[in-house]
């Protein structure tokens, strides 16, 4: 159940960079606030990731110190790979943070399955309503910035896919013995996802004299939240 759950959520990210590749809408203005509407889409969804699963999750099972140094520790250790990636000239920053949510859930549903929760299968379907609009976001960044086909990023990504099973089954099969750890993995990756979408998403979500695509971000934060509430139902 947890590798089948955790590559089904793992393989939206190549089916968003498959959709990514579509002719694009007509007319052109059109086109031009769907991807913004996307980004922002993918970046509340993102937000949604740290507010409702990853911080609760985290904060409830160390203590103040701890939480907050892990949370700024993410931040800087993501700064410091837009500041080298950016050197290197190798633009993958919604990648970065595409990953940074997949994994540490991934990990924290295999947890779940061992601790004998019931919130699994929901949280395996929020990561993969997730993980569509971010692959998609993902595969245009690197279309717009590399000649990378959409093909060959959706090669990549199905074997980025991969790391799902594989963190799922140590969330299931060691970590979950390790609560603490957990919360560390996942604090961490929350101020990593929160430097991210402030420095590379949100920027890129704006559009001048539109103001329809920030709602991106307003829905793909609901998605989280509904996903949230059904998860502790």
């Amino acid at each position: 159940m947890v590798i089948g759950l955790t590559l089904l959520a793992g393989m939206a990210m190549p089916a968003g960079a498959l959709l990514a590749g579509l002719e694009r809408v007509r007319p052109n203005w059109l086109d031009r606030e769907l991807r913004h509407g996307i980004i922002a889409f993918g970046g509340g969804a993102l937000l949604s990731a740290v507010a409702l699963v990853l911080v609760p999750e985290g904060i409830a099972k160390v203590n103040t110190l701890v939480s907050a140094s892990c949370f700024v520790a993410g931040g800087l250790a993501f700064m410091w790979l837009d500041i080298t990636l950016y050197r290197n000239k190798t633009p993958a920053s919604q990648m970065a943070a595409m990953l940074s949510d997949f994994v540490p859930e991934s990990i924290a549903l295999g947890a779940a399955f061992a601790a004998g929760g019931n919130g699994g299968v929901l949280l395996a379907c929020l990561m993969a309503l997730q993980n569509l609009p971010e692959g998609f976001n993902a595969s245009r960044e690197l279309q717009a910035s590399t000649d990378y086909r959409t093909l060959r990023i959706a090669k990549g990504f199905a074997l980025v896919a991969l790391l799902g099973p594989l963190c799922g089954l140590l969330g299931f099969g060691w970590l979950s013995a390790y609560p603490e750890a957990v919360a560390v993995v996942m604090l961490f990756a929350a101020g990593g996802i929160c430097y991210s979408v402030f420095q590379d998403i949100a920027p890129q979500a704006k559009l001048e004299r539109r103001w329809g695509p920030p709602m991106g971000a307003v829905l793909g934060f609901v998605l989280g939240m509904i996903g949230h509430q059904l998860t502790m139902g």
